[in-house]
């Protein structure tokens, strides 16, 4: 009688849950480690993981982190039947991504230490409540993962595509939170960042996933090509991106936009002063005489005047006086761009509406266009529908303190900012930046008719200081031009303030946490555009299924050398 086991239910090992004799290496105490010691050695390479991210940039720290991890999931899934491999794999996933997750994000805390008489309570929350639960998404891709798992490279394949499909429903689901997505790994040099003109930020998450993990199989291959292959292919693809990147990137800076001189103004008004309403006229004078300081000798003058989200503490648009204050400040042919919130009269029965606003203003203080927020940040800007009268019932209220939160600009409505003397604009308001392929949604009416010159990006990042937050901002933000070919242009109250070119290049710069003004020319987009700003993220779900393909290939494969040595 012939038998035909699939090899990963063979019972092989020396013991109950082991690797099979030969096939862990130098990695064996690690497989062998179970219960809470695996869940904490898992915690503890996703925090070393972030070390990955910005402001460090340590790409080993992700290689180590994800060979940890391959590591731990051979160890997990070991001899277990197909099914009961999810829980364990899922609870070592969570735990990965809830390290990962809790040393990237741990300056959120800040936040809650602005009002801390108010917030402090709930800093808990921010620092481990939301790591403990987006780390859920890492372990549903641990557990899809874990359904393809087999000895041998093909896990690796199996890895790239849990970890970057799970990365894309982080970034997708309850409303999505992209912060840190682990192909920023890549995303932050300038050779390496230039793929994702093709394949956007999950595209190089993917990419990430397989080069770092790939060093796993140096310590548990059970033969040459098995063992260095995957490794020696993870160098050819990093050789591959930077000749890609450096050819594309190029060494002479992008051209700029003739007659556009823009003046971004860094006002580092702290958080705790800056939503006073007693501070309105201060304020509004602060501005005024940053926007009239003279340029450099031998420069010159501003076209295009630009303040950070939120400038004021009081509704400008129903205020006369003021508004004719920031008019007058203007000189005759410039024009502002200013962060600025917006109340729309209600129907009848209904509250008053606010929004997040981009306003043009033009000398003599009239509003030439406006842009609404669409994309608004959960518990900062407003509280989630399901859960805003229970939350408010306890007293709890978003930290921006506007009655009822601000509403959502129309997510049908353009984006696109008609602004005299400057090419269509792209808005953008604090973190709607850190989102990919969303910069210009589909059914934008003007994209068409002509294409959006830069992506203008104005924030507050105050409410997290000194931070790697700010950091981190700023290098997501920056990514985008990459994808969309599109220069951007990113005013901050405090910093960090930047003129980035299409390829990513940052031209000019204001360092965190200093009053300063920046004058600069704006850089010009990349005529017809990008391959991913054409086609999204289908070139990621290609990829995606790819390494699905490959790693299922490589299951069947491994099943039927087994069945045949069996049968031998």
């Amino acid at each position: 009688m012939q038998l035909s086991l699939p090899l990963p239910h063979a019972r092989s090992a020396a013991h109950p849950g082991e690797p099979p004799r030969g096939a862990a290496g130098g990695a064996a105490p690690i497989l062998r480690l179970s219960g809470w010691r695996r869940l904490g050695l898992a915690w503890l390479a996703g925090a070393l993981g972030a070390l990955a991210m910005p402001p460090f940039g340590w790409l080993p720290a992700l290689a180590v982190s994800l060979s940890l991890a391959v590591w731990l999931m051979d160890g997990t899934v070991a001899d277990r039947p197909t099914l009961r491999r999810l829980l364990p794999c899922l609870l070592v996933g969570w735990a990965w991504g809830f390290g990962y997750l809790t040393a990237g994000l741990w300056w959120l805390g800040s936040a809650f230490l602005v009002e801390a008489e108010e917030f402090a309570w709930a800093l808990p929350l921010g620092v481990v409540g939301l790591p403990f639960a987006l780390g859920l998404f890492y372990g549903a891709g641990f557990a899809a993962a874990g359904l393809l798992w087999l000895r041998g490279p093909g896990r690796i394949a199996a890895f790239a595509f849990g970890i970057a499909g799970a990365e894309w429903l982080r970034g997708h689901l309850f409303t999505g939170f992209p912060w840190n997505t682990l192909g920023m790994a890549l995303g932050q040099n300038l050779w390496l960042m230039q793929a994702a003109s093709v394949v956007g930020l999950y595209g190089l998450t993917l990419l990430a996933v397989l080069v770092c993990a790939a060093p796993a199989t140096l310590l548990t291959g059970s033969n040459p090509r098995s063992r260095f292959g995957p490794s020696a292919a993870a160098l050819i693809v990093l050789a591959a991106l930077a000749f890609y990147g450096s050819s594309r990137a190029g060494p002479a800076p992008d051209p700029v936009v003739a007659g556009v001189r823009l003046r971004l103004v860094q006002p580092n008004l702290p958080q705790d002063a800056k939503f006073r309403p007693e501070n309105r006229d201060d304020i509004v004078d602060r501005y005024v005489e940053l926007t009239r300081r003279d340029p450099e000798p031998g420069e010159p003058r501003p076209t295009h005047i630009i303040w950070p989200e939120s400038a004021f503490p009081f509704l400008i648009q129903r205020d006369p006086a003021s508004l004719a204050k920031v008019g007058a400040g203007l000189k005759p042919g410039q024009l502002l761009l200013t962060g600025a919130a917006r109340a729309e009269e209600p129907l009848p029965g209904e509250r008053l509406r606010y929004y997040n606003a981009i306003m043009a203003i033009e000398p003599g203080g009239r509003i030439a266009d406006t842009y609404d927020k669409v994309h608004l940040v959960p518990f900062g800007e407003y509280l989630p529908a399901p859960l805003d009268w229970a939350l408010r019932a306890v007293g709890l209220r978003q930290f921006v303190a506007i009655p009822g939160g601000f509403t959502p600009g129309n997510r049908a409505a353009q984006r696109i900012l008609t602004v005299a003397g400057l090419p269509p604009v792209a808005a953008t308001i604090c973190y709607e930046a850190i989102f990919p392929g969303a910069i210009l949604p589909a059914g934008a009416a003007d994209v068409a008719s002509e294409p959006p010159g830069l992506i203008l990006n104005l924030t507050n990042d105050a409410w997290f200081g000194d931070t790697p937050g700010p950091r981190q901002h700023l290098a997501q933000a920056r990514l985008r031009a990459v994808e969309e070919g599109l220069p951007l242009v990113r005013d901050a109250n405090t910093g960090i303030s930047a003129v980035i070119d299409a390829h990513g290049r940052v031209t000019a710069s204001l360092p965190l946490d200093k009053e300063r003004i920046l004058d600069a020319d704006l850089p010009s987009r990349i005529v017809g555009g990008t391959p991913y700003a054409k086609l999204g993220d289908w070139p990621f779900a290609l990829m995606l299924a790819a390494c699905l393909g490959g790693a299922l290939r490589a299951r069947i494969r491994s099943t039927r050398q087994s069945s045949i040595r069996i049968r031998g």
